[in-house]
C-alpha cells in the first residue's frame, strides 16, 4: 500500500522544484483577462494556441513598466520573470517582471550586435573623423520642428554668437518611419550644399524612444557624408550607433551650440579686452594733453606775467621818494647810489619784460599753430547743436527729426538739418 501524504507538503514540494527551477524565465504569447486590482496589481493571462498561464504584475513592478497601462486583450507580448506557486489553490503563475511587445526582442542586445559589426568594419575608427570647422558659416540641424532641442540650441548659440547662419531640415525623430526621414533630411542638406556642418538632434529619451539613430542604412549615410557630422541626441547617459559614427559627439544639443561658437566667443571675448584697454589709453592721452593745453593757455601765461608785474609795482612803490623824503633827509651822499639802483632796477625790468614778451611772443605763435581753424583749414569740419556744443557721431544719429544743428568750417558755418530715414 502506498504511503500517503498531506496536501500542504505535496503542494510545497511542487512549490519547491519549480520555484527554484524557473526564476528567470520569458515567456511569449498573447494577452488575454486584463485587469487593475484595487490594491494596484495587475493581473492578465498569457495563452497561445495549446495552453495559457495565469500571470501578475505587482504594483511597483507595474510602476517600472508604466506600458502596460496601454496593453488590451489580444496584444503579443514578451514577459520576464519566474514561476510561484499559491499554495493555498495549488495553483500556479508566473510573476512578470518586466514586460514588451513581442517582436521588438532584446534592444539592447540588437544594438551590441549591430555595434560589433560596424566596428569591424572600420567606421567607428578615429582616423576617419573629419574635424569640426572652427569658424562655420552655415549649419543644418536635423530634428523635429517643434521639439524643444531645436529651440535650446538656438537660444545658446544666439546668446553668444550671431555669426552662424543655421538651417533646420525638419524630420521625424521617433517611431518607425523615423529613420527614413532622418535619411531623407541628410540627403536633402547635402543636395541644398553650402553647410560647413550638419547636427542630428533630439532630447533624451528611452532606449526605445531614441532606436532610429540606431538604424544600420542611417548610420552608414551618417559615415559616407562628406560634411562634417555632429550627433547630439539623447542625454548624457544616452548613447547611439550615430554617436559613434558621427564626427563628434556632445551630450546635448545645447553643447553643440557650445562647440560650434566656442572660437567666437573666444574672439568676441579678446576684442572686448582690446577694445577696453584702446579706450583706457585714450582716455589717459586725452587727460595728459588737456593738462599741457591748460598750462600753456593764454589765461595761465596772462596770470603769471601779471602776477609779476604786480610784485614789480609793490616794489616800486616801496622806492617812491617824493613822498619818502622825510626818511632821506641827510642822505645826501646816498642820492648818487640810489639814482644807480633805479636805473639799474629800471634795465632789470626792462629786460625781463623783454624776456618775457618774447616768451608770450613764441607761446602766442604756439596757439596760432594750435588753432582749431588751422586744422579746419586742411579740411576738416566739426558739428555743433543749437547750444553751440560740439556734438559727436552718435549724438548726431539720435538727433531729433529735422532738428538744426551746424556744421563748422575754417572760414565759417552752415546750418544743416537731420532727416532720419
Amino acid at each position: 500500500m502506498l504511503e500517503s501524504v498531506p496536501v500542504k507538503e505535496l503542494i510545497n514540494a511542487i512549490k519547491c522544484e519549480l520555484e527554484a527551477n524557473y526564476q528567470d524565465v520569458v515567456v511569449e504569447g498573447e494577452i488575454s483577462n486584463l485587469s487593475l486590482s484595487s490594491s494596484g496589481h495587475w493581473y492578465f493571462t498569457l495563452s497561445d494556441s495549446e495552453a495559457s498561464l495565469s500571470s501578475a504584475m505587482f504594483k511597483m513592478d507595474a510602476f517600472r513598466n508604466p506600458e502596460i497601462k496601454k496593453f488590451k486583450d489580444g496584444d503579443k507580448v514578451l514577459c520576464f520573470g519566474s514561476i510561484s506557486v499559491y499554495t493555498k489553490r495549488g495553483t500556479f503563475q508566473l510573476i512578470t517582471k518586466r514586460i514588451m511587445v513581442q517582436g521588438k526582442g532584446n534592444l539592447q542586445e540588437q544594438f551590441e550586435l549591430l555595434k560589433k559589426k560596424l566596428m569591424l568594419e572600420g567606421l567607428f575608427d578615429l582616423n576617419r573623423k573629419k574635424v569640426i570647422p572652427y569658424y562655420p558659416k552655415k549649419v543644418a540641424i536635423i530634428t523635429a520642428q517643434s521639439g524643444a532641442a531645436f529651440q535650446d540650441f538656438l537660444e545658446v548659440l544666439y546668446r553668444r554668437t550671431k555669426s552662424i547662419e543655421v538651417v533646420l531640415i525638419p524630420s521625424l525623430v521617433q517611431g518607425d518611419d523615423a529613420p527614413k526621414a532622418l535619411m531623407h533630411a541628410l540627403d536633402k542638406a547635402l543636395k541644398v550644399g553650402g553647410y560647413d556642418v550638419i547636427i542630428f538632434a533630439r532630447g533624451g529619451g528611452s532606449m526605445e524612444d531614441l532606436w532610429a539613430f540606431n538604424h544600420e542604412a542611417l548610420v552608414r549615410k551618417i559615415a559616407a557624408c562628406p560634411v562634417p557630422v555632429i550627433s547630439a541626441v539623447g542625454h548624457q547617459v544616452d548613447f547611439t550607433l550615430c554617436d559613434f559614427v558621427a564626427d563628434l559627439r556632445v551630450e546635448t544639443p545645447t553643447a553643440a551650440a557650445e562647440v560650434l561658437s566656442e572660437h567666437y566667443a573666444k574672439v568676441f571675448i579678446r576684442l572686448k579686452h582690446m577694445h577696453d584697454r584702446l579706450l583706457s589709453n585714450i582716455e589717459r592721452a586725452h587727460s595728459r594733453l588737456e593738462r599741457r593745453f591748460l598750462s600753456v593757455s593764454p589765461n595761465q601765461i596772462l596770470k603769471i606775467i601779471w602776477e609779476r608785474v604786480h610784485g614789480y609795482q609793490k616794489r616800486l612803490a616801496r622806492l617812491d621818494f617824493i613822498h619818502r623824503h622825510h626818511e632821506i633827509l641827510g642822505l645826501h651822499e646816498k642820492q648818487f647810489l640810489l639814482d644807480d639802483y633805479v636805473n639799474r632796477l629800471q634795465n632789470q625790468m626792462e629786460k625781463r619784460l623783454r624776456i618775457h614778451n618774447e616768451k608770450l611772443e613764441k607761446n602766442h605763435s604756439v596757439l596760432i599753430a594750435m588753432d582749431p581753424k588751422k586744422v579746419l583749414g586742411r579740411g576738416y569740419a566739426f558739428v555743433t547743436n543749437k547750444n553751440k556744443k560740439v556734438i559727436n557721431s552718435k549724438e548726431v544719429a539720435i538727433a531729433n527729426k529735422d532738428q538744426s544743428l551746424e556744421l563748422n568750417f575754417h572760414d565759417g558755418s552752415v546750418s544743416v538739418k537731420i532727416h532720419q530715414p
